[in-house]
């Protein structure tokens, strides 16, 4: 049996997590949950699957939760490291969103277990601390799960370029400055992909696209020119590797996350999970169109970002990260989440990315000076 430390059990992410285990037949248990999110799907998550901890981060809350008898019960952040390190999970399962999914994944190496990230912030703003430790790390997004499986599940493997898909989100076509009066509604909208409100929004300006291009870059060692970005609107190419010998491989599947997720929890084993396979007894076709740098903002701020390295990256990402919190509550517009990003990155001075302490504080002072720049000063 496979223990799980899950990070982020009701969100999205989380909660196919779940489903997976609920399909293993006994052979994965999810030994601790973490979530700062509803009390009423943590509550249910408790009493379905009886983990050895339980973990509300947000303490606020902390009444409301019914655990089992059994149930270790913690709160807060350092509840949830206490719990990881005392269940001592075979997999630690970074879920959850944020900056702070970085601390758990530090600790997840730091414990010796295999690390089953979904968490972009992780290597966006830590890679440079994360990748010399990294022992075992399996990726679940589903376009580096893609390169992943591509690479036959050996992150090193030689390749001559890694080919990133975009589905284009709901604005594709559309010149960035045509998008001043686009709504929260409207941004929320996914063609082809289910997501949190925040990766939805980052979808939709290509910014979580620079984002796994940085991840890819930590991931695979890859230089950046060695890393192509193509449209891909139909979401069913998630991937595609390129040899020295011209080949392309490519995973190909239906739009879903549980594939990726499952597949970090069993791999080299592939089970059934649900998947609708293509059906190639009716006609159907795959579109490829270049993305254009320069036309998508955010998407080559994060790429400049990356290139500069540093704390840059965790600059972007937390000014990004206020700025998408203010459109959705009304205070900016959508094309002010570029601005607000840009002036906070233009403002803020690059460092080493030494250790986790100072990408805290590039973090902490990135998240004033956007909320400063937001309000006018």
């Amino acid at each position: 049996m496979k223990k799980i430390a899950l990070i982020g059990s009701c969100g999205s992410i989380g909660r196919q997590v779940a489903e997976v285990v609920r399909r293993s037949r006994g052979e994965l248990k999810l030994s601790a949950l973490v979530s700062r999110g509803s009390v009423e799907i943590f509550n249910a998550q408790l009493a379905e699957f009886a983990p050895d901890y339980a973990v509300l981060v947000d303490r606020n809350a902390a009444n409301g939760v019914i655990a089992p008898t059994n149930t270790r019960q913690y709160f807060g952040e350092e509840g949830a490291l206490a719990a990881i390190e005392q269940c001592r999970p075979d997999v630690v399962f970074v879920a959850c969103g944020g900056f702070a999914g970085l601390k758990y994944s530090l600790k997840a190496i730091e414990m010796g277990a295999t690390l089953a990230l979904a968490n972009k912030e992780t290597l966006v703003c830590g890679g440079d601390i994360v990748m010399p430790r990294a022992k075992t790390l399996v990726p679940v997004d589903s376009e580096h799960s893609a390169i992943w499986q591509c690479l036959n599940f050996e992150r090193r493997a030689p390749f001559d370029k890694l080919i990133i898909t975009a589905s284009g989100g709901p604005f594709r076509g559309r010149k960035f400055e045509s998008l001043k009066a686009v709504t929260p509604a409207e941004a929320l909208r996914h063609p082809t992909w289910k997501m949190g409100a925040k990766i939805t929004v980052d979808s939709a300006t290509l910014l979580n696209k620079g984002y796994e291009v940085i991840e890819a870059h930590h991931l695979y060692g890859a230089p950046y020119d060695r890393i192509q970005t193509v449209i891909q609107p139909q979401s069913i190419v998630h991937s595609m590797v390129q040899f020295a010998d011209g080949a392309i491989l490519a995973q190909m599947s239906n739009p879903t996350m549980e594939l990726p997720i499952q597949l970090a929890l069993t791999y080299p084993k592939r089970l059934d999970c649900n998947l609708a396979p293509l059906d190639f007894s009716r006609a159907f076709s795959l579109d490829f169109l270049p993305l254009e740098r320069k036309e998508y903002p955010l998407y080559d701020l994060a790429l400049s970002c990356g290139e500069a390295g540093g704390i840059l990256p965790t600059v972007l990402n937390a000014a990004s990260e206020v700025a998408v919190a203010a459109f959705l509550g009304g205070k900016i517009a959508f094309t002010d989440i570029y601005s607000v990003a840009a002036r906070t990155v233009e403002r803020s001075k690059n460092a080493v990315a030494s250790d986790y302490d100072a990408l805290a504080d590039a973090d902490l002072e990135a998240r004033r000076l956007a909320t400063k720049i937001i309000k006018g000063e």
